[in-house]
């Protein structure tokens, strides 16, 4: 269905349910109209499942779930808000959402949901569960004629299709990889690099020869396999070498009289059969059976999606990614994050309002000249690998180019008007999308053959689709030799030997996941020869320097896939500010961090965000977070609707608040630290000594730990007399035992602190009751559990504490603004936060509230200490787990969340995170003054 026929009828539909909505009545009849009328569902009675049972304490019913798309739905009635806490049967309290997250959870794990959707007839809620704690994607009623578009997730035909392509290639990936076992066995010298040279090119070979001859390029179906097959018993080696001799020999330069089935193979060209010089084993029955059987007559290889099949290949082969385990391939629906919005998206559109034009000349021309357009566009991919990024972009253009012929072929139903005459020169050849547009660097040399391989694959598919069209024969074979994509190191060369600027239109990909501490030392001196006095930074950062440096004053367009590193903490200073200093650019798009799921057999993943960028900019730029998309102005390097501000770290707060300092580090091989039974020993000795035992608290201690724990303690000896000491063995001892670490100690800070064994290394410890903060906390949490603390206790160094700390301080704290500001400007450690009081705390801009407003936040904020206390049994890791934290918890931030907005000025019922942080930004631009720190 049309996306104009869908607004149409959602258009209708909003009228129909404008005024109704009753929860128990209307929710079936709302779904299945929906589903069937807007969507063109043809049996929504068998496409979504109501009232499936769950059973949880007591039996409970799911209102909606579609299997196919994995959608769990929670409707209410129109009354209830959905983002409103609502009585259970039970007695909690739970947000439709949360409701529908622990029906979820009561599912086998293959049903759980990938989307929940709350309604209550005016609006809906989706929530993306790759991100559980994330916003929810919101669309009115009343707007669903132009957000229709939105909820076609629920009917993604599209992504089944994709899905069954992704597991044929995943298959064939399997069937290289016995090929590949098998073969190396018999190699008299398996692990030399000549070895591996050749056996990857003859599995490269294998897999084209599998393919033509399924594809038909060959001539007839299994030809490789009949005439392969012919010598299977007798030397399947020499034939295997004939094969390939005679698909790269001309038909003109072959012996007339070769063998006839040798002689029915077509030239190949394209330099794939060109190096005879491969070594080639022997061919044992067990491989000859598994490329016979298994490879050739158990698979058809032309059902494969190259973009998927060409990483799944690479990785098989490539040793490194062998050893790694697992088959790693970037998803086509992740590929699409980038180059929909980099390019792809404006074709479409563009292709989409020529179709509208009635007027015949007009629409001729501009067919013409859009075709003309995409058959000119040039693209790099300057971390190439095995060209899954330009086999997929050069599949999407040839999709438009055949949408483009069709419509200049399609008879134009009354007047029977043709764009293209039936016996003209074009439609015989009309294709003018050419892999001579797309260009690659790649550094491993067998990554650079299969990415050629791919296109040659892609080629051929999508000519077969044009042939379709236009019911005409066409060849693709000899393959034409292109050397577009080379083996390079594309941070040590000129991209401009490859293709000059003026020429090239966009640059794309997916550059090395490679952090600063796994960097190599020549790919440390990389880095340092595009920046200056580098500090740590990711390897990605090289391919942002080279790019942002070629594209000045030119009109291309680039976007790479990056670990979300690079837009946190320090990386903001060590990347973003040196290339602004010194070059022009603007950010044009960005994908927010999102999870980049890039193997097939293991689903590891990584976080990543996706930014477009360009040298002048673009006037509609786009912003993406939780599937939501926005329109915005500008977009800084924090991924923020905001100027281009650099936060810098500063040792004191901005605004007039309680200095916030990390914990205590001891260096004193755990000498000082004691247990209850040992301080119970040490007290009955001397009790002078006890005021010079603290509570000692750890991160992991204080996440936690419950009121029945026992607790932890540690000798705080400073201002302690040498006589207490001297009179307490025990502490004397250990004091002792310090000095004798400290001195056989490696370091030499530490060894010069041996001559004050009574000393803590770094010795900060609060005097009043405070607040401690946990350096790392789980991304996983929407909140980061903080807490007040009495004195007397040393924290270690994975704490922060703010000494003298009021509730005030801690309702603001605890608040969803300051998490926003914090999830922003943290650093990472893996996917956890990373708090950090010089660029989180420090750099927080704090709200100027009214007596009133204070008292309201101070009360929110005992209300959130007054929750905790009805679960004395419950470590703070238990209260903020988003599954089990407590409905009175929750309640109290909600009530917390609000009073800090409303101190802010904030309207907490329509602005989101992101919007929050956005004005946060301008009010630490306006604290700095003059020297704002913008770049």
């Amino acid at each position: 269905m049309k996306l104009s026929e869908q607004q149409i009828r959602a258009k209708e539909f909003s009228q129909r349910w404008e005024n109704t909505g009753d929860e128990k009545s209307g929710s079936q009849k709302f779904w299945l109209d929906l589903l069937e009328n807007v969507l063109g569902v043809k049996d929504p009675y068998s496409y979504i499942d109501f009232e499936t049972r769950v059973k949880l304490d007591n039996t409970s019913f799911i209102d909606g779930y579609i299997d196919k798309t994995h959608v769990l739905i929670e409707q209410k009635s129109s009354q209830k808000a959905l983002d409103k806490a609502i009585k259970q049967s039970d007695g909690s309290y739970l947000t439709p959402f949360q409701q529908a997250k622990r029906y979820s959870t009561e599912l086998p794990y293959s049903q759980r949901p990938r989307w929940i959707i709350t309604s209550n007839f005016k609006e809906f809620y989706i929530y993306d569960m790759e991100k559980p704690t994330g916003e929810p994607e919101k669309i009115r009623l009343k707007d669903l004629a132009n957000e229709i578009y939105r909820l076609n997730f629920l009917v993604r035909e599209e992504e089944d299709f994709i899905k069954k392509e992704t597991q044929i290639s995943i298959e064939a990936g399997e069937i290289v990889a016995s090929i590949y076992e098998a073969l190396l066995m018999e190699y008299k010298n398996p692990q030399s690099e000549k070895t591996l040279h050749s056996l990857n090119i003859l599995c490269v070979r294998l897999v084209f020869c599998l393919y033509a001859e399924d594809a038909g390029l060959f001539g007839n179906k299994n030809m490789f396999h009949n005439y392969l097959n012919k010598y299977k018993d007798s030397n399947p080696r020499t034939a295997l070498l004939n094969i390939f001799r005679i698909l790269n020999q001309k038909e003109e330069d072959r012996d007339p009289y070769e063998d006839k089935d040798l002689l029915a193979f077509p030239y190949v060209n394209g330099g794939l059969f060109s190096d005879m010089d491969i070594e080639i084993p022997r061919l044992n029955p067990n491989i000859v059976d598994i490329i016979l059987n298994r490879a050739s007559l158990g698979f058809d290889w032309s059902k494969i999606s190259p973009t998927i099949f060409g990483s799944v290949f690479e990785s098989t082969l490539n040793p490194e990614t062998r050893r790694s385990g697992g088959m790693h391939y970037t998803s086509i629906k992740n590929i699409h994050k980038l180059i929909d919005p980099l390019f792809l998206d404006g074709l479409k559109e563009e292709f989409a309002e020529i179709k509208e034009i009635d007027q015949v000349k007009q629409k001729k021309q501009r067919l013409e000249e859009l075709h003309n357009k995409i058959a000119n566009l040039k693209f790099l991919d300057p971390a190439a690998g095995s060209g899954n990024f330009l086999t997929e972009t050069y599949i999407s253009l040839r999709k438009l180019e055949n949408k483009i012929i069709e419509e200049k072929i399609r008879k134009k139903d009354v007047i029977s008007i043709s764009f293209i005459d039936e016996n003209s020169e074009e439609l015989e050849n009309p294709i003018r999308v050419k892999l001579g547009q797309f260009y690659g660097i790649e550094i491993n040399d067998f990554a650079v053959t299969v990415a050629r391989t791919a296109l040659w694959i892609s080629e051929d598919q999508m000519m077969k689709e044009t042939m379709n069209i236009i019911h005409q024969k066409m060849d693709i074979l000899p393959l034409k030799s292109y050397a577009n994509i080379v083996e390079a190191n594309a941070l040590a060369m000129d991209w401009k030997d490859l293709v000059e600027a003026e020429e090239l239109d966009y640059i794309m990909g997916n550059p090395p996941f490679v952090g600063y501490k796994y960097l190599s030392k020549n790919q440390k001196n990389e880095l340092k020869n595009l920046f200056n006095n580098m500090r740590s930074i990711d390897y990605v950062a090289g391919w942002y320097n080279i790019s942002i440096d070629y594209i000045q004053e030119t009109h291309i367009k680039c976007a790479f896939v990056s670990t979300n590193s690079i837009v946190q903490g320090e990386s903001i200073q060590n990347m973003w500010k040196p290339l602004n200093e010194k070059y022009k650019f603007e950010i044009d798009f960005a994908h927010r961090s999102f999870k980049w799921t890039s193997e097939a057999s293991d689903k590891a993943s990584v976080y990543c965000v996706i930014i477009g960028f360009s040298y002048n900019g673009v006037s509609k730029k786009l912003l993406f977070h939780n599937g939501n998309k926005k329109n915005v102005e500008k977009i800084n390097p924090y991924l923020v609707e905001a100027d281009f501000i650099i936060m810098n770290r500063t040792s004191k707060p901005l605004c007039n608040v309680s200095k916030m300092t990390k914990g205590a580090q001891l260096i004193d091989g755990d000498n000082f630290r004691l247990t209850e039974s040992e301080v119970e020993k040490i007290i009955s000795g001397d009790q002078n000594i006890e005021p010079y035992i603290y509570e000692y608290l750890n991160a992991r201690t204080f996440i936690n730990r419950t009121s029945k724990d026992e607790k932890e303690y540690c000798l705080y000896l400073t201002n302690c007399s040498p006589d207490l000491i001297n009179k307490n063995s025990i502490v004397k001892d250990r004091v002792r035992k310090v000095k004798e670490y400290r001195e056989n100690s490696s370091a030499e800070t530490t060894r010069k602190l041996a001559n004050q064994p009574t000393l803590f290394f770094q010795k900060q410890v609060p005097e009043n009751k405070n607040i401690v903060v946990p350096v790392v906390s789980s991304e996983k949490r929407k909140y980061i559990p903080m807490d007040f603390m009495p004195s007397k206790v040393v924290y270690t160094n994975a704490l922060f504490f703010i000494d003298n700390a009021n509730i005030y301080e801690f309702g603001v704290l605890m608040s969803n603004v300051h998490m926003g500001w914090m999830r922003v400007f943290a650093g990472r450690l893996k996917t956890d936060y990373r708090y950090s009081n010089t660029l989180v705390y420090n750099t927080f801009p704090w709200p100027s509230p009214t007596y009133k407003q204070k008292e309201k936040i101070e009360k929110s904020a005992q209300k959130i200490l007054d929750a905790r206390a009805l679960y004395p049994n419950s470590s703070l890791a238990d209260l903020y787990d988003d599954l089990t934290m407590p409905a009175e918890l929750r309640k109290a931030h909600m009530v917390n969340d609000k009073a800090v907005m409303e101190a802010y000025g904030f309207d907490w019922r329509t602005m989101t995170e992101s919007e929050c942080v956005a004005e946060l930004m301008k009010m630490y631009k306006a604290l700095l003054g003059d020297d704002d720190g913008s770049i």
